[in-house]
């Protein structure tokens, strides 16, 4: 029940994060610092925490797998990409299609990230179970970086006039995603998940956030309108997933 009650308020972050978003002031600042946090956070991640993670899994003998579900989960987004609604072309936005693009960022990011903290909710429970010390420093340090992803979720549904309930049940899932793989990890504890299973879920998400990163923020913080902001927000990234990666 401790490894539970662990990933319940790894959670937590993400609601904290999305908070502190929605009552700052000035969003349109707001808005382009969370998107240039994400970008480096996003960043950060997949070099600090899924590479690494997905080596430890499958190992060099079984890169193949890990290349073949990267390029699953980065296609698996794109199709999805056509379904999820009011997307456009970045060069061509008006205002109102300009809002509609952030609430198309935001769901397909909340997508790819409930993915992910699922598997990272099992791999904090599991350490838990070895180590109560050990689990909790490591929810502690996964919780910095969902700080930052809890203001971008916020923010750009926020920003895209989205109603308050669909803003909440987003970042509600995401935040409840952590507990769900905790769940999962008390439900599989007495079973023996295969390595490549989980290497291959991990592998999934490193694929939607190279689609998330290269088609979706990397145009909108290339154009950001308040530059000074998005840069502080891409050296905050950094500086939370270092402080992450120490504790």
């Amino acid at each position: 029940m401790i490894g539970i009650l662990v990933t319940f308020l790894l959670g937590l972050f993400v609601l904290i994060g999305a908070f502190v978003a929605l009552l700052a002031n000035r969003k349109g600042e707001i808005t382009d610092f969370c998107l240039g946090l994400a970008f480096s956070v996003i960043v950060m991640l997949i070099i600090l925490d899924l590479i690494p993670d997905i080596g430890e899994h499958l190992g060099l003998a079984y890169i193949w797998v890990a290349l073949l579900f990267m390029a699953l989960g980065y296609f698996l987004l794109r199709v999805l990409d056509h379904f999820v609604p009011d997307h456009h072309e970045h060069d061509k936005m008006t205002k109102k299609e300009d809002n509609s693009n952030l609430r198309h960022i935001g769901v397909l990011s909340s997508i790819a990230l409930v993915i992910h903290n699922i598997v990272e909710g099992m791999a904090v429970f599991t350490t838990v179970l070895s180590s109560a010390r050990s689990g909790l420093l490591l929810a502690i340090g996964i919780g910095f970086h969902n700080l930052p992803l809890g203001m971008v979720i916020a923010t750009t549904f926020y920003q895209s006039r989205q109603s308050s309930v669909k803003t909440w049940l987003s970042i509600g899932a995401v935040a409840l995603s952590t507990l769900l793989g905790g769940v999962l990890g008390l439900c599989f504890s007495s079973v023996s998940i295969p390595e490549w299973i989980l290497g291959s879920l991990l592998s999934v998400t490193l694929g939607m956030l190279f689609f998330i990163l290269f088609s979706e923020l990397w145009p909108r913080i290339r154009k950001s309108k308040y530059k000074k902001e998005r840069n502080i927000g891409l050296i905050l990234g950094i500086v939370l997933m270092l402080i992450s990666l120490f504790i």
